[in-house]
């Protein structure tokens, strides 16, 4: 499946989840992520992604494995994505370091989830902040097979749209790539930082 998922810069974070607690439940959650590579950066360089978030509410804690496939459209950086439920993440980072892979990268990002129904599909909003970066993102986005992204965006844009986002705010910058420029800066440099 390819997560069909846009992504901006949110200027009134408090008007937009207000518009998002009147279309579903909103859901608190802090994600711990790191990321990992080959020693070589093929991942990276391919534009794959391998991560393992562990994710924190009140109510409870839970790990999952997600490889990201390279971009299959441009100009909204979805990709391919594949994710599993682990039990144990001590194991799985030990799976991941016995293959050889290193992490490269970790942050957190709080993050408030909503889950609804729009254009006919199932939707995750998510209004994102990352400590070590300035600024809310939203995400938006949608599960679509190979032949209907263009449709799932469509869908996703609609979503944006009705909630007073402009095109002009999306972006494509990752957050691992911001979050690597701020360490940079502040002269910071190992992968938990």
């Amino acid at each position: 499946m390819i997560e069909a998922e846009l992504k901006a810069r949110v200027d009134a974070p408090e008007a937009v989840m207000k518009q998002l607690d009147d279309l579903a439940a909103g859901r608190a959650e802090v994600y711990q992520d790191t990321y990992y590579d080959a020693p070589d950066g093929r991942l990276e360089a391919g534009g794959q992604e391998l991560r393992v978030r562990t994710i924190r509410s009140s109510a409870s804690t839970r790990t999952v494995l997600t490889f990201k496939g390279a971009v299959v459209d441009e100009a909204s950086g979805s990709k391919p994505e594949h994710e599993t439920s682990v039990a144990d993440a001590a194991a799985v980072q030990g799976v991941l370091l016995g293959l050889g892979y290193v992490p490269v990268i970790s942050f957190e990002k709080h993050c408030r989830n909503y889950e609804f129904q729009a254009g006919g599909r199932r939707m995750l909003a998510t209004l994102v902040r990352v400590p070590e970066i300035d600024g809310t993102f939203l995400e938006v986005e949608t599960q679509a097979a190979d032949d209907e992204v263009t449709d799932a965006l469509q869908a996703v844009r609609a979503v944006l749209e009705g909630l007073g986002i402009e095109s002009d705010a999306l972006t494509r910058e990752l957050y691992t790539d911001a979050v690597r420029h701020r360490r940079l800066r502040d002269g910071r440099h190992t992968p938990s930082g």
